[in-house]
């Protein structure tokens, strides 16, 4: 009888994005009482100004790829002049129909979402919310912050996502000096794209805009694009970056960013005292969290001297009731990664099954052209003696599927345990990696060996058959040390 005086267990959750959305879902499936606090509106910061946002254009941009080189394949595009003879017509970017509609999108997406929360039962407080201690959240509510509404809770998740990271000497002005966030009130094509930062925004944006027709020029403070990431997938990418003539300027360090005398574009200096000019700069220096002004220190909660938010691997912060998931926590910072945190912490925070978060089993992709898809560990662990293994790599070219696709730059790359063959980790490099890297990614997460992920099916001709003809390829490795190394 002890039921019925068991009162239902009340979650707030600050931020709508990835993680507070799926941590909100996650709470009313469980028959928890979840209200949900969100600033700027649902799907945070990944759906309204970034991931979305910036996927639609890279999307874009692959179409105005596919079309440059259809002639490639024997499809050509004419036009006729007014005495009837053929013209090639040029391919035009509308760079501002491009932004409305993915803008539009951005804005359905968030409706959708918060639509679906409202239908399962969430309660949503638009608004600004702080910690007040670890049972409760005060949300300023008011146009100007007047109005204050106190939510009460037995679990608390934070999930306020992260910024672009501004540089003093460097101050994005929303004109012609930009963050990722404001790249999209653009009305035509920038004539000179400066980038600074080579990392993962960095490199999409300059591959997007190169696709588009754009004159690009990447500032990367390291020997490569994509540092830390797989060093033949960066090459792949300078390749292809340096083909559709883009400007690679490596060990290049940006001291200040500023408009030029007229204002009508940006002057580069670098700490070399090398000059560049441009129309506009993109900023993709790193991001900081939205940690500030939050309550977070007064509550107990640990973070970092950046403002990330300490978690362990079910999501949960130093406060036992309190759990944080997204790019504002110490973790990896994917949209899926968040939905993931959001989820574990929830279930954690009930009662319910949870299996911890392994970074090894997390699949990621750069949205580049061609797109780079990473799962697992990698090869410099292994040559870093990390962990033992050996690594096959075969080039997307020899595929079927990829030559009638007029596919020529990219590969396939497994890792497996030296002995056992146990697929540690993989590399795709090449259209759609993003899509292929999956069986992959189930085979790191179901520990499967080589022979078991090249005994699976793949469909003739298609790019997936490089997966298997690869882990075929490494079949001795199942054999053990002595064979594999003969």
């Amino acid at each position: 009888m002890s039921g019925e005086f068991e009162r239902t267990q009340r979650i707030a959750i600050i931020g709508g994005g990835p993680g507070g959305y799926e941590a909100a879902l996650s709470g009313v499936q469980l028959g928890a009482e979840v209200t949900l606090v969100e600033r700027a509106g649902v799907g945070g910061s990944a759906v309204i100004t970034d991931v979305v946002p910036s996927k639609t254009l890279i999307a874009t941009a692959d179409a105005a790829k596919a079309i440059s080189e259809a002639s490639d394949l024997g499809v050509q595009f004419f036009a006729r002049n007014s005495d009837g003879k053929p013209s090639r017509p040029e391919v035009a970017i509308n760079l501002a129909a491009v932004n409305k509609r993915l803008l539009s999108l951005a804005r359905q997406q968030s409706e959708d979402m918060r639509q679906t929360l409202l239908d399962a039962g969430v309660r949503i407080i638009s608004g600004h919310g702080r910690l007040e201690g670890p049972g409760a959240v005060v949300v300023s509510t008011g146009p100007h912050g007047t109005d204050f509404d106190r939510v009460e809770a037995d679990t608390l998740v934070i999930s306020v996502g992260a910024s672009p990271r501004e540089l003093p000497s460097a101050k994005p002005d929303g004109e012609r000096i930009l963050t990722w966030t404001q790249l999209y009130d653009m009305p035509t094509l920038p004539e000179h794209l400066i980038v600074v930062g080579s990392g993962v925004t960095g490199a999409e944006f300059a591959s997007a805009y190169m696709n588009l027709g754009a004159k690009v020029t990447l500032v990367s403070s390291r020997d490569q694009v994509l540092p830390g990431e797989d060093a033949d997938a960066a090459a792949v990418l300078e390749k292809v970056f340096r083909r559709g003539g883009m400007t690679l300027l490596s060990k290049a360090r940006a001291d200040s960013v500023v408009r030029d005398g007229d204002g009508d574009g940006v002057v580069v200096t670098l700490a070399d005292g090398r000059r560049i000019e441009g129309s506009h700069c993109l900023m993709a220096v790193g991001s900081i969290p939205n940690t500030a002004g939050l309550g977070l220190e007064e509550a107990g909660v640990q973070m970092t001297s950046s403002g990330n938010i300490r978690v362990n691997r079910v999501s949960r912060t130093s406060v036992p009731n309190i759990y944080a998931a997204g790019d504002c926590t110490t973790f990896v910072p994917l949209a899926s990664v968040a939905s993931m945190q959001g989820r574990t912490a929830v279930f954690h925070a009930m009662g319910d099954i949870v299996i911890p978060i392994e970074r090894r089993r997390i699949a990621a992709n750069i949205f580049t052209a061609p797109e780079i898809a990473t799962v697992g560990w990698s090869e410099q662990d292994i040559l870093d003696g990390k962990i033992e293994g050996v690594v096959h790599k075969l080039p997307l070219a020899a595929n079927p599927r990829a030559k009638m696709m007029g596919i020529t730059d990219g590969f396939v790359k497994l890792m497996a345990r030296r002995g056992s063959g146990t697929v540690l980790g993989g590399v795709i490099v090449g259209p759609k990696a993003s899509e292929l890297i999956y069986p992959i990614a189930v085979a790191v997460d179901r520990r499967l060996s080589v022979d078991q992920l090249s005994r699976a099916f793949a469909v003739y001709p298609s790019l997936t058959s490089s997966i298997t003809d690869l882990a075929r390829s490494m079949h001795i490795v199942d054999r053990g040390p002595d064979l594999d190394e003969a």
